[in-house]
Formats: C-alpha cells, sequence, structure tokens
C-alpha cells in the first residue's frame, strides 16, 4: 500500500512540475503554441508525375457532405502574460489556391484584415484572436482562377496574453485545385505537398 501511494504521489509530483515548467515556457515564448502550426488541405486523389494545367482534386477532409465537411478548427492558447498585449510578427508560406474576401482591408499580397469570404468555391485559410477580437485571411487575391501559387510573407498583428487562437481551413465544396505545378516551399516542404498547406512561424515577439 505504502508502495501504491509513493508511486501515485511520484506521478502527480511529475505532472505538477511538467505543467509548471509548460506554463514558465509559454511565459517566455508566448508564440510557442502557434509556431509551425500548418493548415493543411490534403488531396484524396494519388499524386500523379504530371497534371494538366487548373487541374481539380478531391478534398481529403471530406467525411460526408462535401459542402459541410470539407473544413477543419484547431484552438491554441497564446501564452503571455494575462493583461499584457503583445506585437507578433508571423511568417506565413506555402503553397495554395485564391480566393477573394470583402469589407476588410488588404495588408501586402495575400494577407487581409477582418471582412468576409467573397466566393463560395475556393478554399478559405483563417486565422481568428479572441483578444483583441480579430481576425485574418491568409490567401487573398484580386480574382480566383484555377491555379496554385506559393506564398512567403510576414506582417505583424496584436494579441493579448492567454488570447484563444482558432485556426480554421474551409474548402467549401470537397474539391480543391491540385498542387499540378508540384510547387515547393525551401526549408519546409521540400517535396511537392499532395494537397494545398500554410505553415505559420513565429518571427518575433515583443511585449507593448
Amino acid at each position: 500500500m505504502k508502495q501504491c501511494l509513493s508511486s501515485v504521489l511520484i506521478q502527480l509530483f511529475s505532472v505538477a512540475l511538467i505543467a509548471s515548467l509548460c506554463s514558465a515556457a509559454d511565459k517566455e515564448n508566448p508564440g510557442a503554441s502557434l509556431d509551425g502550426f500548418r493548415w493543411e488541405f490534403p488531396s484524396a486523389d494519388p499524386m500523379e508525375a504530371k497534371l494538366k494545367k487548373g487541374a481539380v482534386c478531391k478534398s481529403g477532409l471530406v467525411t460526408g457532405d462535401p459542402r459541410k465537411t470539407d473544413n477543419f478548427t484547431k484552438e491554441r492558447t497564446f501564452g503571455g502574460k494575462k493583461g499584457k498585449r503583445y506585437k507578433v510578427t508571423l511568417r506565413f508560406r506555402g503553397v495554395v489556391e485564391p480566393m477573394k474576401y470583402k469589407n476588410g482591408s488588404k495588408d501586402g499580397d495575400h494577407f487581409y484584415v477582418g471582412g468576409e469570404p467573397n466566393n463560395n468555391g475556393y478554399n478559405i485559410y483563417k486565422l481568428a484572436v479572441s483578444s483583441p477580437e480579430s481576425h485574418f485571411y491568409l490567401n487573398r487575391t484580386d480574382r480566383v482562377a484555377h491555379d496554385v501559387f506559393t506564398i512567403d510573407y510576414t506582417t505583424t498583428i496584436e494579441i493579448d496574453g492567454g488570447a484563444k487562437l482558432t485556426l480554421s481551413g474551409n474548402g467549401q465544396n470537397g474539391l480543391m485545385i491540385a498542387n499540378f505545378k508540384q510547387l515547393t516551399v525551401p526549408e519546409i516542404a521540400e517535396k511537392p505537398y499532395n494537397g494545398q498547406f500554410i505553415q505559420v512561424n513565429v518571427v518575433k515577439v515583443e511585449e507593448l
């Protein structure tokens, strides 16, 4: 009985220690939970050596009605200190199809602040922040087309300590433009990805 009790106490102590270390790490590196996250739209079709220009493939996310299940949502908690606001510099890289948005504002070629989708047939990549309440789209273009392209850009947003981050994607119809160009992204995707993706990396976090 004493051995069992001792074992339980050791396990509880280990859990508490790990939680404490993780909490300390989050405060020292507030963006750790976001760094390296990927929005992924895998293809359900095999990746062929050669595809025709503008080729379409089925989304591997679909589990039922393609207009209702071609999507995903993940949540993360931003670290740092509650009551503090941070200026967070993010780098986005990936292979995507174009998408139009409206009622927000452009920031560079492909980042879009606020607003809403402005087309019902192309993939949506979205990052939402609970505090200060805001949301962003990651693959903005002025027009849509059967095309894929690489992105590599850096932007800066504000996030409060302890804010909830909601990372979501919506293909809208169960189909997407295949990676028919066999595009790669140096350093993070040396081989062509069978589908589309965006990876975010946290470049810098500064307390305001």
